[in-house]
């Protein structure tokens, strides 16, 4: 199996963990301190890991270019909008629908990827990725489905526009990699990423004070549990960064979809719930698309 298929898995299997990870830090401090801990423990061990590298091989990272930094910007500011957005679908009833049009993240990274990078998709490869948003929405619709009416609705528009900032933000990240001058692929990974959670840290400390004041405070003392959301984001990150340095972001983005296969194994597994007729369906529907989609672009 091709590296960037496996860097894509690792990505959203841990992406996946601190998702469940941070689902219980934000019961002890709130959704924003639960949300901000991914920023804040991550930046410090994604600093740590280039300066690992660095020592290892005895070089440099890459000295950084003008478009990298805007690349790196650009991104991380569409993922923490995109993230806002979806904490603010939480205080929707109908918040399972709304997240399924999120999934449209993939045909929108690829309609990105094609205007801001030039990246091109051969025709199986774009019906790949219509099938993986297909089989998403059977796992992640609601029980009375997706109807035509609802796309006017306001939560669906916001569930559509935070995919299209999460898809930007891939977009842009693998702009970065592609924007240093030297390095493999880990190490102009480990570069983008160390820039873009280290900006992202600081906003998120200046929002917490700023929002509430004493909420970063309580977040540090919590560092046990978010040193592991940390762990759990910088690993995911990193295979993001990785893959998007290997191949476009659209690709990645639906072998990435392989997540709500992970996330209905977690609700079998681990809480005894039972999948439905429809959630199989589309586990195995994504699970098409995804070799398609590697037969298609190799």
């Amino acid at each position: 199996m091709e590296t960037w298929v496996l860097l894509a898995v690792g990505a959203a299997f841990l992406q996946n963990l601190r998702f469940a990870l941070q689902k219980r830090l934000a019961g002890a401090l709130g959704s924003a301190g639960g949300a901000g801990a991914r920023f804040v423990f991550a930046a410090p061990l994604a600093a740590a890991g280039l300066a690992g590298l660095c020592l290892a091989r005895g070089e440099a990272p890459p000295a950084p270019t003008l478009a990298f930094l805007a690349f790196c910007i650009g991104g991380g500011l569409a993922q923490m909008a995109a993230t806002r957005l979806i904490v603010g679908l939480f205080a929707h009833r109908n918040f399972a629908a709304a997240m399924a049009y999120t999934k449209t993240e993939a045909l929108q990274t690829a309609l990105f990827g094609a205007a801001l990078l030039g990246d091109r998709l051969p025709p199986a490869a774009w019906a790949a990725i219509g099938l993986g948003i297909f089989g998403v929405l059977l796992i992640s619709s609601p029980p009375e489905g997706l109807r035509l009416r609802a796309l006017l609705d306001r939560r669906a528009l916001i569930g559509i526009a935070s995919g299209g900032l999460f898809g930007l933000s891939a977009v842009a990240y693998r702009g970065a990699t592609l924007a240093l001058p030297e390095g493999d692929a880990a190490m102009r990974a480990l570069t983008a990423l160390c820039v873009v959670t280290a900006m992202q840290a600081v906003l998120t400390a200046v929002q917490l004070e700023v929002g509430r004041r004493g909420d970063m405070t309580r977040l540090l003392r919590a560092w046990r549990p978010g040193l592991l959301v940390g762990l759990a984001g910088v690993g995911g990150s990193l295979g993001w960064f990785c893959a998007f340095a290997l191949r476009d972001a659209a690709s990645v983005r639906v072998v990435g979809q392989v997540e709500v296969v992970f996330t209905l194994a977690a609700s079998v597994l681990m809480f005894g719930e039972r999948p439905g007729r429809r959630e199989l369906a589309g586990v195995l529907v994504v699970s098409l698309a995804i070799v398609a989609l590697v037969l298609a672009t190799r």
